[in-house]
């Protein structure tokens, strides 16, 4: 039976994708497609999503008229994958695959084949994600209106141009990491100065979340920074360490970095 939507891998980011879709109400079971080679994997999928339609590689009709694909494999299988879309007829394809251009993807489905590149991060699996999507040249408003619904089972959607894919992912595709290096650090120092591990960490952890939800309400990051920073109080001690030791301009060439990488991949 065709599905609305035919997910290739089953890994992390796919699984929450159709964990995310199934439990929003975008799609019964039933209306979702997995093509995953695994035959394990495709058991415990099927499991978790009692109706859940699950394929070792994607069949000639699979998709309805008006759905697509997501494209979730790792960058090495991406293009072997789309040869397999093309042969099964599927013309639009949503790729989370990280730092593969659209223009690739587009040069090995069938012409005209619609593709939107989309770069989600770690927070996605949980369904509070933020993902940055752009339009291939072939796509139109309507293919990027369903791209956005589908990622909006897990997250937030911002649109960009594709140029901006890699500075997405070197600020929040990456950001993850560098918050939990920051989480890291401090649960130590809260150590160090003779707090129980457990208490240091619960501490840590709901500072970040504290803290993220008033920016998430609109609290500017410096305004935040100045309302908690009392001229020579505890927190301008700490910040002057900060700031002595460049931990800003580090968070800035890191996000640099990442991005001039995620660059040097998609080439």
């Amino acid at each position: 039976m065709p599905v609305k939507l035919l997910v290739v891998g089953g890994g992390k980011m796919g699984g929450a994708l159709v964990g995310g879709l199934v439990g929003s109400g975008w799609s019964a079971p039933s209306g979702v497609g997995v093509v995953e080679p695994v035959p394990e994997r495709r058991q415990e999928l099927a499991a978790l999503h009692p109706g859940l339609v699950t394929l070792a590689a994607p069949e000639p009709g699979i998709v309805e008229p008006g759905g697509g694909a997501v494209l979730a494999v790792k960058p090495e299988a991406a293009e072997v994958a789309c040869r397999a879309l093309a042969a099964a007829g599927v013309g639009r394809v949503l790729s989370v695959v990280a730092g593969m251009a659209a223009q690739r993807l587009e040069a090995v489905l069938a012409p005209g084949a619609a593709v939107v590149r989309a770069m989600p991060n770690a927070p996605a699996l949980i369904g509070a994600g933020v993902t940055a999507m752009a339009g291939g040249s072939n796509v139109t408003a309507a293919d990027l209106d369903w791209a956005e619904g589908v990622l909006g089972a897990v997250g937030r959607v911002v649109r960009l141009p594709e140029r901006h894919l890699d500075a997405v992912t070197g600020l929040s595709g990456s950001g993850p990491a560098y918050v939990s290096v920051v989480a890291e650090a401090l649960v130590e120092a809260g150590v160090l100065v003779g707090l129980p591990r457990d208490v240091s960490r619960t501490l840590t952890v709901e500072t970040l979340l504290g803290s993220a939800t008033l920016l998430a309400r609109g609290e500017a990051p410096e305004e935040l920074r100045a309302a908690v920073t009392s001229p020579g109080g505890t927190t301008a001690a700490g910040l002057r360490v900060l700031e002595a030791r460049a931990v800003r301009s580090a968070f800035v060439e890191a996000v640099v970095a990442a991005t001039e990488r995620a660059r040097s991949l998609g080439r």
